[in-house]
């Protein structure tokens, strides 16, 4: 059998590699270390973890909780060198990071399936493949993804919004309501400022801490794409004038337009995500909590996503991959990990697992696998469709907004919601997997 070509050694690229040849199938894994590192890493081992050492919630109520539970279910190699590399962490699991790292090493290199081939790759290699170079990938081959993709689908430097988990925004506060009323009014909600409050908001938004950017990110920003802070930084009244313009609204419990509004723009069709608009921002994660909860009706909002800007390399995958998850127009080109817009070291690896399995049907000849909409891995797929997401394509974390809408109960607590949704996510995945004949 011809091998299947895995370039990137990361978190996507080893579980592709070891998924694959754990099933019999021979795999060529291209790393570009030790010829060549990206700007963040400082190693030569394999699923190097740059930033952090922490694989977040080990909590099945929280989202990524219970896809590391799916993800345990589907055998993935890289959560088990996670627990056998485990430290204390609270609710969490965190890892020593240079074990981890020389655990996956060794799995790769002691495996008779796998041939590891240090060397840099500039150019797509010809048969079956998965690209899984991470959101850093080398420029050469960035340059030929770009050429496949044309260059308004491939990404190089990222800025996104935070949204807001609807149940957690006071709606006695914040009304939907569109400018001057145009359209159905029901995509927009409304987050009303006061002058005093308006302009306690900005003094924070200018003091708060942010996160400094790397040299090889330096922000070269688009007027049309500031950060907050930058427009906040050019006089006290230039928000009020730019995504915080009140024109064309109404607040119904006065009668009368803010001195400023912050719009929330829904984020699915089910409306149980709202992003923020125009709030691309540097302030650090705890920051923007603090001070975006500072905003009227947002005093206790729950953050399914912060706001970042950052170099990241990605495709617009759901324009670019078919439903199978290959190239558009190549069966034999696959994407895995933070290159197709998930966010995060779980979500990377799981894509890498969701891609393997994808591999081996086509190899088998048979259907692509496709997990229920209500679990984790359906989920995550459901965001490389895009599916039911109103807002442009970028780059997210997993969350229980990408999960199918679970029915609402009176009275009910967030977190029993959120126990209702894993309880269902880790039933409908058992059975599918049991199914599934992966």
């Amino acid at each position: 059998m011809t091998p299947v070509n895995v370039v990137g050694g990361g978190l996507a690229g080893c579980e592709v590699a070891l998924q694959l040849a754990a099933r019999g199938v021979p795999v060529r894994l291209f790393e570009m270390k030790p010829h060549r590192r990206t700007p963040a890493q400082i190693s030569d081992r394999l699923a190097e973890l740059v930033c952090s050492n922490s694989f977040r919630s080990a909590n099945p109520s929280n989202a990524i909780g219970q896809l590391k539970r799916e993800m345990r279910t589907a055998g993935s190699h890289i959560m088990a060198a996670a627990d056998a590399c485990a430290v204390p962490a609270g609710d969490a699991l965190a890892v020593d990071r240079e074990q981890f790292a020389e655990h996956v090493t060794q799995a790769i290199e002691g495996h008779p399936g796998i041939d590891l081939v240090r060397e840099v790759v500039t150019a797509i290699p010809k048969g079956l493949t998965v690209v899984a170079t991470g959101p850093l990938t080398d420029p050469a081959l960035a340059a030929d993804i770009a050429a496949r993709a044309g260059r308004d689908s491939l990404y190089f430097y990222d800025a996104i919004a935070p949204i807001i988990d609807a149940d957690s925004i006071d709606w006695d506060v914040v009304w939907r309501q569109s400018r001057y009323d145009k359209g159905e009014g029901a995509d927009y909600a409304n987050v009303p400022l006061d002058q005093a409050t308006y302009e306690a908001f900005v003094q924070a938004v200018v003091d708060g801490e942010k996160v400094t950017p790397k040299a090889f990110e330096e922000a070269k920003y688009f007027e049309g794409c500031l950060p907050i802070e930058v427009m906040a930084e050019r006089g006290v009244q230039t928000l009020a004038f730019g995504p915080l313009k009140p024109v064309g609204l109404t607040d119904p419990r006065t009668g009368e337009q803010p001195h400023a509004v912050v719009q929330l723009r829904m984020e699915n069709a089910e409306a149980t995500a709202w992003n923020m608009v125009g709030f691309q921002t540097r302030l650090k994660y705890p920051e923007q909590k603090r001070i975006f909860q500072m905003l009227p009706g947002l005093e206790k909002a729950v953050f399914l996503r912060f706001g970042s800007v950052h170099r990241n390399t990605y495709v617009h995958s759901p324009s670019l991959l078919s439903d199978g998850l290959h190239w558009h127009d190549d069966p034999d080109l696959y994407f895995a990990g933070q290159i197709t817009g998930v966010e995060g070291y779980v979500e990377s690896t799981a894509c890498g697992q969701l891609i393997a399995w994808h591999v081996l049907a086509k190899l088998k000849g048979v259907a692509p696998p496709v997990p229920p909409t209500t679990t984790a891995f359906g989920a995550l797929r459901r965001h490389l469709r895009a599916d039911g997401i109103l807002s442009a394509y970028s780059p997210s974390n997993l969350n229980w907004s990408l999960f199918a809408p679970i029915d609402k109960r009176r009275r009910e607590k967030k977190h029993e919601k959120k126990a209702r949704q894993a309880a269902r996510a880790e039933a409908d995945f058992n059975a599918w997997w049991a199914e599934a004949g992966i």
